[in-house]
C-alpha cells in the first residue's frame, strides 16, 4: 500500500481530518486539485462560530455545538483569531417573532446553554447601537467570530509538520474498490491505500456509481464589506429575521470593519442590496462600502456516508454554512472511527503547535524594532492600508505549504484588503513571490494555472 489514509480534498474539513490522523501512526496523505489547501473558504475571511441554536436540524445543531466547544482551545493553541461575540436573533414582526421563539424551544429542548429570550428594552440594553424596531430577541453568549482561512492553514501546517503528504495541483478522476483496500487514480499517479476519506463535494466515482448525492443551493448571501464611517456600529452579532429563509446579518470583522450579509431570494444587484440594507442600518451609502462579495448559502444536511466503514470508505458531501463551526467535530468523529478499524497507536513524536509567525500590525513599537533588528525586511512595508510588511509576505511564502499564488499571500496576510484594493500594493508582491519562488513576474498567477496576472512584459531592454 502507498499510503494507510488517503485524505481526497484540502478544505476546510479536508485539513481538519489529516490534522487530528497526524496524531496517530499512520502514513497519510490529501490530494487537492489547487495551487493551494482551503481554496473553498470565501474571501469573507472572517465567519461565524455557532452554536446550533438556529438549525433546524438536530444532529447539525448536535455537531454545532460541539466544535463551538472545541474551537475556543483549538484556535488559542494554533495562534488562529478568534473573538467571542454575543449573537442577537432579532424578531421584527409578528411572523419572525414566532420564528425566534420556536429557535428558543428548540434550544431549550437541545441542552444548549448560556441562551435567553429577551424583551425590547433588554434588548437595546445590550445592544444600544441597534437601528431596527425589535420586539424580542433569542440572544445567545456562546457564538464568536473566527478566521475560516487562517483555521484552515493551522491545521494543515500542523499536519504537515507532522509528517501527512500534500499532493496539491492533482485532480481526482476515480476511486476503486480492491479486494483489499483501495485504488485512487489521479491526473498524476495511481495510489492504493486502506482507507479513503473523500471530502470533494458533488463528484461521483465508481465507487459511489449507486449513490445520490445532490445539495442543491437555492440562495444567495450578498455581504457588503463597510468602511469605518457607519454610524450603527453593533458590538454583538446582530442577525435581523425576516422569514424561515431570509435574514439580513451585521458583524464586526476581526479587522475591526462591519460585514453586511444579506441572505435573500431576489437580491440581483448592488443597488438592491444597498435597498435591503437600509431596513438595517438607514444611514448606509453606496461610499460607505469597501468592497462586496457574493457567496452560496448552503442551508442542506452535511452527510457524512459511513456505509462502507468496514471496507474503509467515508464520503462527506454536500456544504452547510456552518462548515466552520463543525469541522472539528466531524474530524473527531472520522477519526476516532479510523484509529478504531485500523487499530493504529498514537504518535509519540506529534507536535501539537503552530510554527511562530508574527502579524506585524498587531505589535508594540518595542516589538517592532526588536523584529527589525532581527530582519530589516519587517521594517519595510508593503500594504499601507493594512500594515503588512515584506519579512511578513516572504514568511508566508517559505511556512510549510507556503503561498505560491498572490491570493495566498492575500489571504494568508490581509494584504490589499484596504481602501485602495492593492492598487499599491499588487506589483510588489508579484515581484517578491517571483524572487522567493525563482520565477518571472510573468509566470506569477492569481489563484490558478490560467490566472496570470501579468501578460507580458510591455517592454525589454538590453541594457538600461
Amino acid at each position: 500500500m502507498d499510503y494507510d489514509v488517503l485524505i481526497l480534498g484540502g478544505g476546510i474539513i479536508g485539513c481538519a481530518v489529516a490534522y487530528e490522523l497526524s496524531k496517530y501512526n499512520l502514513n497519510i496523505a490529501v490530494i487537492e486539485k489547487d495551487f493551494d489547501i482551503a481554496d473553498d473558504i470565501s474571501f469573507v475571511n472572517t465567519a461565524i462560530v455557532y452554536d446550533g441554536c438556529e438549525s433546524k436540524d438536530d444532529l447539525m445543531s448536535a455537531l454545532e455545538n460541539m466544535g463551538n466547544k472545541m474551537l475556543k482551545e483549538i484556535t488559542k493553541k494554533l495562534n488562529v483569531p478568534y473573538k467571542t461575540v454575543g449573537t442577537l436573533n432579532v424578531a421584527t414582526d409578528e411572523e419572525s417573532l414566532k420564528i425566534v421563539e420556536r429557535m428558543y424551544e428548540r434550544a431549550i429542548d437541545r441542552g444548549i446553554e448560556n441562551i435567553n429570550l429577551i424583551e425590547k428594552d433588554e434588548i437595546y440594553n445590550i445592544e444600544p447601537n441597534l437601528s431596527c424596531n425589535a420586539i424580542k430577541a433569542l440572544y445567545s453568549e456562546n457564538t464568536a467570530i473566527i478566521s475560516p482561512y487562517d483555521l484552515a492553514i493551522a491545521y494543515g501546517e500542523v499536519a504537515y509538520d507532522n509528517g501527512v503528504s500534500f499532493r496539491l495541483e492533482e485532480v481526482v478522476t476515480d476511486i476503486q474498490s480492491l479486494s483489499k483496500g483501495f485504488k485512487v487514480t489521479t491526473n498524476k499517479n495511481k495510489f492504493k491505500c486502506r482507507f479513503v476519506v473523500n471530502t470533494i463535494p458533488g463528484e461521483a466515482y465508481t465507487i459511489d456509481k449507486n449513490k445520490n448525492y445532490e445539495n442543491e443551493c437555492t440562495l444567495k448571501t450578498y455581504y457588503l464589506l463597510l468602511n469605518n464611517e457607519i454610524k450603527e456600529k453593533t458590538s454583538n452579532i446582530i442577525v435581523k429575521i425576516e422569514d424561515e429563509d431570509n435574514f439580513i446579518l451585521q458583524t464586526q470583522t476581526l479587522g475591526r470593519d462591519t460585514l453586511i450579509g444579506v441572505n435573500c431570494h431576489d437580491i440581483s444587484s448592488f443597488r438592491s442590496s444597498i435597498t435591503k440594507s437600509k431596513e438595517f442600518l438607514p444611514s448606509i451609502v453606496a461610499d460607505n462600502v469597501k468592497d462586496i462579495f457574493y457567496d452560496d448559502h448552503h442551508r442542506e444536511v452535511m452527510i457524512i456516508d459511513d456505509s462502507e466503514i468496514n471496507r474503509g470508505y467515508i464520503k462527506v458531501t454536500g456544504k452547510h454554512y456552518a462548515e466552520i463551526t463543525i469541522a472539528p467535530a466531524i474530524s473527531n468523529l472520522i477519526c476516532e472511527t479510523i484509529v478504531d478499524n485500523l487499530n493504529c497507536g498514537s504518535n509519540k513524536n506529534f507536535i501539537d503547535k503552530r510554527r511562530e509567525f508574527y502579524r506585524f500590525r498587531e505589535l508594540s513599537d518595542e516589538q517592532r524594532n526588536e523584529l527589525i533588528a532581527l530582519d530589516k525586511r519587517y521594517g519595510k512595508i508593503i500594504c499601507l492600508c493594512n500594515y503588512v510588511c515584506e519579512g511578513e509576505i516572504v514568511d508566508c511564502i517559505r511556512r510549510p505549504l507556503g503561498a505560491r499564488t498572490v491570493e495566498g499571500v492575500k489571504r494568508r496576510t490581509g494584504a490589499t484588503f484596504g481602501n485602495c484594493h492593492g492598487a499599491y500594493c499588487i506589483s510588489k508582491i508579484i515581484d517578491i513571490l517571483a524572487r522567493e519562488l525563482d520565477k518571472k513576474p510573468t509566470e506569477i498567477v492569481e489563484d490558478s494555472k490560467n490566472s496570470k496576472v501579468l501578460a507580458s512584459r510591455i517592454k525589454e531592454f538590453n541594457e538600461v
